[in-house]
């Protein structure tokens, strides 16, 4: 085996990929880490709670956490639209849903089409995994995993017991 076949199989690798807009621009997260979308539903404030932190829903018996994306990326904050959606995901071993524009389309990419994030990128680069392109769109990969700090972990994990 030459040793750029090693690395021929490791570009080729696919992913899939769940698409949502958020204001202008397009993010996407690695399907494994959704576990559903859902419509906005009514979301209880939480007393206390960091600003980006919208509240808490009652998913099917389950206390589930909501956090705007918006907020915590230091967008615009616009009103809810029927596009609208709570992405329920899994972040750092518990059950979280994040509100986001709109939930596009679930797309498949090759890791070779996948770049790093630009070293002056405008969200903090913890965020984000990649830049990918597909066909004349580009997308903002995110590193879900690394949206919150220690400490904001830590306070969510309080509010999910």
């Amino acid at each position: 085996m030459e040793d750029n076949s090693v690395e021929e199989v490791t570009n080729s690798l696919e992913l899939q990929l769940v698409v949502f807009r958020l204001a202008k621009e397009e993010y996407a997260l690695h399907i494994t880490k959704v576990q559903e979308i859902n419509r906005l539903v009514p979301i209880t404030k939480l007393p206390q709670t960091p600003l980006f932190m919208e509240g808490i829903i009652n998913l099917r018996g389950r206390i589930i956490p909501v956090i705007d994306l918006r907020k915590r990326f230091q967008l615009a904050v616009n009103e809810h639209s029927d596009d609208s959606r709570i992405i329920v995901i899994e972040l750092n071993g518990q059950t979280v849903g994040i509100i986001v524009d709109a939930v596009t389309e679930v797309v498949r990419m090759s890791q070779s089409e996948v770049e790093p994030p630009p070293p002056s990128f405008v969200l903090d680069a913890q965020y984000i995994h990649g830049v990918g392109k597909v066909g004349g769109r580009l997308l903002i990969l995110l590193n879900i995993d690394n949206i919150l700090t220690s400490q904001e972990d830590i306070e969510l994990r309080e509010i999910n017991r």
